[in-house]
Parts: structure tokens; C-alpha cells; sequence
């Protein structure tokens, strides 16, 4: 394979990665904007899901737009909207402003998502072609991760924390824009553009695998999501050290775990992928509670290397075997039903978790979240072993 093939795959993953980056750049961000803004952990998880909602909203409205427009087009109408989120977060003056600027990120995060999942398929060689799914969730992932660490780095030793960060993604982001200009979606017949919600579940003989899945990338959504919005406010409650950087690493440290989890397990089977995610999970739920009330850090440190292997494994696993069930005709919808679900993980439990916190403390906000996605992991796994093999 020459290396002019791969071009296409390197666009689409350069546009991918760009989004996932500027998704997650605000992150070990949060403890200071809380300081300067006198803000209270329910306005953190407010504003972290802020952006969930404007990737919820796409995912419901819009999630079939490659399928009218071509994924070249919607991939550079979601880096536009990364481009202007970016831009209202930096200038931001206070909750509100930055809130809207997380709503059009999230919104630039679901059409960025969807659209590259298809676009990979596409530009993949042959060669690699059975590993596309595989390559996009990983390539997710090390966004996911390098975008609180360079937010981190960049904040730690900027005089202008709140701004700085945000610069270099935004001048990324407009060159990916452009870069996209040479890449054409292939000829299809284009949809009736329509937005209604379009949210459809794989055969009635797949479903109980697909709630499974889709509840496995809930849970570990919902942990990833713990540690990106609070742990950078009750890491310096456990750990000797703190401030961007610290919390910025601990954060892309989960996202790498994760990465290389998943290059890890690429050739696993899904079903014993999906079993080590669940089962890392719950350790990783076990270690953190248990941190919390002994405030002992090795325990944190122990509890972000899990909770790492186990989003990689779970994640891997989950998306899998949606690939897997799913024809090139009814992906987007179920791929967007998938993530929909998935997503729902990182608002529902974080809400949750800072009016616990507003109310009873961080300690019980942050072991209520443990005791209550740690049952739900293993529930899932428990029904996942009673599941024959499909």
C-alpha cells in the first residue's frame, strides 16, 4: 500500500483527533475557573455537561447529515463549530458564556464523531479495512487524552490560563478545515435531509448485546467523566501535589491507559474484551471509594491506571460488536442510538454526583457515584455471562 492511500486516513484522523482534543481541552481548567469564578462543584459538572447536551442534541437531530452532505462536509462543519466554541471559551467572562461555548463544542463533537466513524471506513486501506472500528475508537481516545494535557501544560506556565490553552487548538482546527478541502466524500444517493430524531436498535435478536454495550460505554463514559470534571477539585485533597498540570496528566493518563488498552486488545474477542473493561471498572469504583475515605493517594493512582484499562476494554468490546451487527445501510442510526446512550453517562451521574456534593460533601458525591455505577457494571457483567456467544 502506497503511502498516498493512506492521505484520505490521515485527513479524516487529523480532523477526529482535532475535535476530541478540543472537547476535553477545558478540563484541568475547571479548578480555576471555580476559584475565579466562586464556583460551586453542581456549576463545574454544569458546565462540563453543557457540551454532552450539544452532542446529545446532534446525535437526536442530526446524527444521519453524512448521509445527505457527505462526510467531508459535515467533518468540516463540525471543526467550524469546534473552531467557534473554542473561541467563546476562551473570551468567556463567566459561567454562562463558557457554558455556551461547551454547548457548541458538543454540538461540533457529535458531527465530528459520526461523520470520521464513516470517513474512516472509507479512507482505511483494504489492507487495514477489518480494523477500522478498532482504529477510530483509539484514535478517540488519544484525543480524548492529549486534549487535557496540553490544556494542563499549557495552563501551568501561562500567565493567561484561562486563554492560552485554547490558541494552538483553534489554529489546528482551522488547518484541519482546511486541509479537508482535498479530500471528496465517494458518490452516494444522497437522504432527504431530516431532523427528526432517528434512533434505531440492531435486529430483535441483537438487542440484549446492544443494551449490554451500549450500558458498558455508559459506565465507562460515567467514570472518565467523574475524573475529567471533579478529580481535578478533590485531587488535592489526596494527592500531595495538584494544579493543571498534576490534574491534567491524571486525566490523559486514563485516556493513554485507554489507547493502549485498546491497540492491546484489537484482536481480542469482543465478548472476553467486554468482560475486562466491566471487571476493571468495578475495581477501579472499589479503589476510588476506598480513597475517598482513607484519603490514602496511592489508592487515586491505582484507581486512574483501572479505570484507563477499563474504558479501553469496555470501550473496544462495546463498539465491536455494534460494527459487528450493523449493515453499512442502518449503521449511522445505530452507531448514533449507541453513542446516545453511551453519552447519557456523562451527564446523568455527574449532575448527580455535584448535588451530592453541593449538598452532603465531595467525599459522598464521589462514593455514591462509585456504589452506584459499580452495581451497574456488575450487573452488566453478570447478564453478560449468562449470554451465549453470537
Amino acid at each position: 500500500m502506497n503511502q498516498q492511500s493512506w492521505r484520505p486516513f490521515i485527513l479524516v484522523s487529523l480532523a477526529l483527533c482535532i475535535g476530541t482534543i478540543g472537547t476535553a481541552l477545558a478540563s484541568p481548567l475547571y479548578p480555576i475557573y471555580q476559584e475565579v469564578w466562586h464556583l460551586l462543584p453542581s456549576h463545574i459538572t454544569f458546565i462540563f455537561v453543557a457540551y454532552m447536551f450539544g452532542c446529545l442534541t446532534t446525535l437526536l437531530f442530526l446524527g444521519r447529515t453524512s448521509n445527505t452532505f457527505g462526510y467531508v462536509k459535515v467533518l468540516q462543519a463540525g471543526l467550524f463549530f469546534v473552531i467557534v466554541g473554542l473561541i467563546l471559551s476562551a473570551i468567556a467572562s463567566n459561567a454562562y458564556v463558557l457554558g455556551v461555548g461547551r454547548f457548541i463544542i458538543g454540538i461540533a463533537s457529535g458531527l465530528i464523531t459520526t461523520s470520521a466513524m464513516i470517513g474512516l471506513i472509507h479512507t482505511t486501506p483494504d489492507s487495514h479495512k477489518h480494523g477500522a472500528a478498532q482504529l477510530s475508537s483509539i484514535i478517540i481516545s488519544i484525543g480524548f487524552g492529549l486534549g487535557p494535557f496540553i490544556g494542563g501544560i499549557i495552563a501551568e506556565f501561562s500567565a493567561h490560563p484561562l486563554v492560552t490553552p485554547y490558541i494552538p487548538i483553534i489554529a489546528g482546527a482551522m488547518i484541519s478545515f482546511g486541509a479537508l478541502f482535498r479530500l471528496r466524500s465517494p458518490a452516494i444517493q444522497p437522504e432527504k435531509l431530516s431532523l427528526k430524531p432517528h434512533l434505531q436498535l440492531p435486529e430483535s435478536q441483537h438487542k440484549k448485546f446492544f443494551y449490554i454495550a451500549s450500558f458498558t460505554a455508559f459506565s465507562g463514559f460515567a467514570a472518565f467523566s467523574l475524573f475529567a470534571s471533579l478529580s481535578p477539585s478533590f485531587i488535592k485533597d489526596v494527592v500531595p501535589w495538584h494544579g493543571p498540570l498534576v490534574s491534567g496528566i491524571s486525566i490523559a493518563s486514563i485516556l493513554l491507559i485507554s489507547a493502549i488498552s485498546q491497540f492491546i486488545a484489537k484482536s481480542m474477542p469482543m465478548h472476553k474484551a467486554l468482560n475486562i473493561g466491566l471487571l476493571m471498572l468495578i475495581s477501579s469504583l472499589i479503589f476510588l471509594a476506598l480513597c475517598m475515605v482513607l484519603h490514602w493517594s496511592p489508592l487515586f493512582f491505582i484507581s486512574n491506571i483501572l479505570v484507563g484499562i477499563g474504558h479501553g476494554f469496555g470501550l473496544l468490546g462495546a463498539f465491536a460488536y455494534i460494527h459487528k451487527v450493523t449493515k453499512l445501510e442502518n449503521r449511522a442510526a445505530v452507531v448514533s442510538t449507541y453513542l446516545f446512550i453511551a453519552y447519557l453517562g456523562t451527564i446523568v451521574p455527574i449532575v448527580t454526583v455535584g448535588y451530592l456534593a453541593d449538598h452532603f460533601g465531595l467525599d459522598i458525591g464521589v462514593i455514591g457515584f462509585c456504589l452506584g455505577i459499580g452495581a451497574l457494571c456488575l450487573y452488566l457483567l453478570i447478564s453478560h455471562l449468562k449470554l451465549k456467544d453470537i
